[in-house]
């Protein structure tokens, strides 16, 4: 939005205590427009619906009490708009929102329709109109470096180390996952996978290791480095910046046994894997439609090891069918 030419202030709701802190924000800035994007990274968003609902209609209301125009981009809004525009939000903004946003805002400061626009639903004298769905954007690289002058780095970085001694942020290289294990929801960027450059994410690696002093990250993709080769050239690419960050990830047990994933990904500073997992019944792993098999998760898990990466699992217990034999096998 500033690449476009409009101002911009971010409230970062994470390190507040309640979404009604927003109100100083609008009193101060007194914006035009409130565009409330959640946070499609997160896998708590997908868990905590209630309670990110409730904080969003807090936030919409206060956003009409200040006489502005309200726009919500989420993965509950997607699945459930219907509710966002009951709560007084005026655009719910469907999957990837990036585009539609720039073509609302532009619309609307030329006063022309907004039925044209691909992605959104909005209401019309109490009629519900959705537009056509908007195409996944292909290439990441389209997309400016986030605006991390926006967001208090500061506050971050004191929490960080005081309680861990170091300093990690996340960042997203990717967007998207192909499998298709079938409890799995992908509101926003459905089983479409697209990635953004080795050189891209390096860049932006190196700038917060320059300028924020950051020395770990948390990369938030479902799946990290899934297309041939590019961890790889991820790796020559850090190599060649002279930067050393240690990475989090996340990955699944077949990818990381693929050729040399794992050495290039310990040379490019891979410090803990979490392994979708999910169970150790193959039984399980099969009605879930998940795509590996329990050696692959042991032989993968002992590779790591052996290189000195952490590993942690993500496991769910209770899906259907499952017994107590099956979970002792997890166990």
């Amino acid at each position: 939005m500033e690449k476009e030419g409009f101002e911009v202030a971010l409230f970062d709701s994470n390190l507040r205590h309640s979404p009604l802190e927003i109100e100083s924000y609008l009193q101060k800035e007194q914006p035009k427009y409130l565009v409330i994007y959640d946070d499609s990274f997160n896998y708590l968003s997908k868990m905590c619906l209630t309670a990110m609902r409730e904080a969003c209609f807090e936030m919409i209301h206060l956003g009409k009490q200040y006489g502005c125009i309200v726009m919500v981009s989420s993965s509950d809004a997607t699945d459930h708009f219907d509710k966002y525009l009951d709560a007084g939000a005026d655009f719910v903004l469907l999957g990837e929102a990036e585009v539609t946003l720039k073509e609302l805002l532009k619309n609307n400061e030329k006063n022309l329709p907004f039925e044209t626009i691909n992605g959104m639903v909005f209401r019309i004298k109490n009629e519900t109109v959705k537009t056509k769905k908007r195409t996944v954007l292909t290439d990441l690289d389209s997309l400016p470096m986030p605006a991390w002058d926006l967001v208090e780095i500061n506050d971050y970085q004191q929490i960080w180390q005081k309680k861990h001694r170091y300093f990690s942020l996340n960042i997203a290289t990717t967007r998207g996952c192909p499998y298709k294990c079938n409890w799995c929801a992908k509101p926003i960027y459905g089983t479409r996978y697209n990635s953004r450059s080795p050189q891209k994410v390096a860049d932006e690696i190196a700038f917060l290791m320059k300028i924020h002093q950051v020395s770990h990250f948390w990369v938030c993709d479902d799946i990290f480095g899934l297309k041939p080769g590019w961890v790889k050239e991820f790796k020559a690419c850090l190599a060649e910046k002279k930067v050393k960050p240690k990475l989090k990830i996340q990955s699944r047990a077949d990818l990381l046994l693929k050729e040399d994933t794992i050495q290039d990904l310990v040379e490019a500073g891979l410090d803990e894997v979490w392994m979708g997992a999910e169970s150790g019944s193959q039984k399980i792993l099969d009605a879930m439609d998940k795509g590996i098999t329990t050696q692959e998760i042991e032989k993968s898990t002992q590779l790591l090891k052996q290189k000195g990466v952490k590993v942690a699992f993500f496991l769910q217990y209770g899906y259907l069918g499952e017994h107590w034999e099956d979970i002792e096998k997890t166990l």
